[in-house]
C-alpha cells in the first residue's frame, strides 16, 4: 500500500558538493570576494550564464534581492510605476516597494496568465517598467507582452523564480526580457535553501547591480572573466556613485547549487511528465480542471495547479479538508488565511490595487499541490486519487451526473 508522499523535501544535494563544502569549512573561505578569482559564487555566475546563453549573471541572497537590484539598476526614479500581475507572490510587489516604486496590478485569467487586454490598458497608465511573474511556472503570452512594451520603450523584468527550464517558442524563460530573475529557495527546481540569480546582456545594468549588491571598493573587478571593454567602462563609471545594499550570495550556497545545474534537464523532464500524468487524471473529474499550457510554452513544473468547477465557498473548504483527510494538503490561494499570493492581503501597497474581479474569482477556486520531480508513479496515483475522490466526497456522484 502506497503511503501519502512527502511532497516537501527536496532531492538530496549531489555528492559532488561535499568535497567543496568540506574544503571551505576547513579554510573558512566563505566570502565571495576573499579569493582573487574563481570563487564558487563567481564560477556559479559563469556557469549559469553559459547554461542560459546570457552574457552576464549576478548571484545574490534571494530572488527578491535580484528583482530589487534589477529595478534599481534600471535607474527608475522615486515613485516610478511598475506593472505586475495580480497573481504573484508578495515578494514581487515588496521588491517594487523596496525600490521606492509603486506596484500597479493587472488582471490574471482562469489559466493563471496575464490578461493581455487588461495589461495593454494599464500599460497606458504612466508605467515605467514591467515585471512579468511566470507564477508557478505558468508563462503568459510573451510575444504580446514584449511587443506592447517595446512599442512604448518600457523595460521588462522576468520573475522566473518558478520557471528555470521553461521555454517560450524555443527561447529560455528569463532571457526574453531585459533581465531574468531566478530563485534557489528550497522549493524551487535547484535548491540552496535560499538564493537567487539574475541574468542580462546589458553591461551597464549588470555593473550597477553588481556594485549595489555589495561589490565595494574594487571587488567588482572579480566579476570580470574576460576582456570586456563595455563592462569595465561601466564599472569604472559607477564606482562610488551607488549605494551598497549588501545582498551577496556566500560561497557555501554556490557550492550547493553548482552540482545541481547538471540535474536541471532531468528534473525538468521528470517534473513535466509527472505534472502531465496527474493533470490527465484530475481532468477526468467534472469538478477539477487543469488549464492547458499556451501553444508556444514548454513548462518545467514542480507543482500542479487546478481550478475547482461549480463549487461554492463551503464546498471549496470542504474539498480542502477532504483532501487533507486523504493525505494530500491543498492550498486554495484565495481561501487560505493570510495567503501571500492573494493580492487583497498586501496591506503594504502604497496605492490601492482596485477590485481586479477576474483575478479574485480565479484565486477563490485555484488550488495548489506540490508535485516534485522525484515522485514515483505510485505516489502520483496516490495524489491524483486523493484529489479526485475528495471532490467526489464533497460533490457526490449524483451531483456530478445530474441524477
Amino acid at each position: 500500500m502506497t503511503l501519502a508522499p512527502n511532497v516537501y523535501d527536496a532531492e538530496p544535494i549531489p555528492e559532488a558538493a561535499r568535497a567543496e563544502i568540506d574544503r571551505m569549512l576547513q579554510s573558512g573561505d566563505l566570502f565571495r570576494y576573499t579569493a582573487p578569482e574563481n570563487a564558487p559564487v563567481t564560477l556559479l555566475e559563469r556557469e549559469f550564464a553559459e547554461v542560459m546563453g546570457s552574457r552576464y549573471a549576478l548571484a545574490a541572497s534571494s530572488c527578491s534581492a535580484v528583482l530589487f537590484l534589477s529595478l534599481k539598476a534600471l535607474g527608475l526614479k522615486s515613485g516610478a510605476r511598475v506593472l505586475i500581475p495580480a497573481f504573484t507572490f508578495a515578494a514581487v510587489p515588496s521588491s517594487v516597494v523596496h525600490a521606492d516604486c509603486v506596484p500597479v496590478l493587472c488582471e490574471v485569467g482562469e489559466n493563471y496568465r496575464i490578461d493581455i487586454d487588461d495589461f495593454a490598458t494599464r500599460l497606458e497608465d504612466r508605467i515605467d517598467a514591467v515585471i512579468v511573474s511566470h507564477m508557478r511556472g505558468h508563462t503568459s503570452d510573451m510575444d504580446a507582452i514584449m511587443a506592447l512594451c517595446a512599442a512604448r520603450g518600457i523595460p521588462v523584468i522576468e520573475d522566473a523564480a518558478h520557471s528555470l527550464g521553461t521555454t517560450w517558442a524555443g527561447r529560455k524563460i528569463g532571457t526574453i526580457g531585459r533581465v531574468g530573475c531566478f530563485s534557489f529557495q528550497s522549493y524551487k527546481l535547484v535548491n540552496a535553501g535560499e538564493g537567487g540569480i539574475m541574468i542580462t546582456d546589458d553591461p551597464d545594468l549588470v555593473a550597477r547591480a553588481v556594485i549595489m549588491s555589495g561589490a565595494y571598493e574594487h571587488n567588482w573587478a572579480k566579476h570580470m572573466t574576460e576582456d570586456d571593454a563595455a563592462l569595465k567602462a561601466a564599472f569604472a563609471h559607477w564606482q562610488n556613485k551607488l549605494p551598497l545594499y549588501n545582498l551577496r550570495m556566500g560561497n557555501l550556497s554556490a557550492a550547493i547549487i553548482r552540482p545541481q545545474l547538471g540535474e536541471v534537464a532531468r528534473r525538468v523532464r521528470d517534473g513535466r511528465a509527472n505534472h502531465d500524468y496527474v493533470a490527465a487524471r484530475l481532468n477526468t473529474s467534472p469538478w477539477l480542471q487543469v488549464p492547458n499550457k499556451l501553444p508556444r510554452e514548454e513548462r518545467a513544473p514542480d507543482s500542479i495547479q487546478f481550478n475547482l468547477v461549480g463549487l461554492s465557498d463551503d464546498d471549496t473548504n470542504a474539498f480542502a479538508e477532504a483532501a487533507a483527510a486523504r493525505g494530500i494538503k491543498v492550498q486554495v490561494f484565495g481561501m487560505s488565511t493570510d495567503n501571500a499570493r492573494a493580492f487583497w492581503n498586501w496591506g503594504f501597497l502604497p496605492e490601492a490595487p482596485g477590485d481586479l474581479p477576474r483575478t479574485r474569482a480565479m484565486l477563490m477556486r485555484a488550488c495548489d499541490v506540490r508535485l516534485p520531480a522525484r515522485l514515483t508513479r505510485d505516489e502520483l496515483d496516490f495524489v491524483a486519487e486523493a484529489l479526485t475522490r475528495a471532490a467526489g466526497d464533497v460533490m457526490g456522484e449524483a451531483r456530478a451526473y445530474g441524477t
